[in-house]
């Protein structure tokens, strides 16, 4: 199936059935949002970043939330 394709299919839904896909969709983006980190941090690609967050945080340089 093309994205087309898929873009015909998910305009024809009914409103009930497109917001049980909004929360399929927001889920499955989440999920694959965590293994993407997961991934990153088990392989150190975060680490450098981690040290700089680290580093502004112990000169005061940290912005408050």
């Amino acid at each position: 199936m093309t994205l087309t394709e898929i873009e015909q299919k998910v305009a024809q839904l009914r409103p009930e059935e497109l917001a049980e896909v909004r929360e399929w969709f927001r889920r499955f983006d989440g999920n694959y949002w965590d293994e993407q980190i997961e991934k990153d941090a088990s392989s150190g690609r975060l680490d450098a970043i981690a040290r700089e967050a680290l580093n502004e945080f112990r000169r005061g340089q940290n912005i408050p939330l």
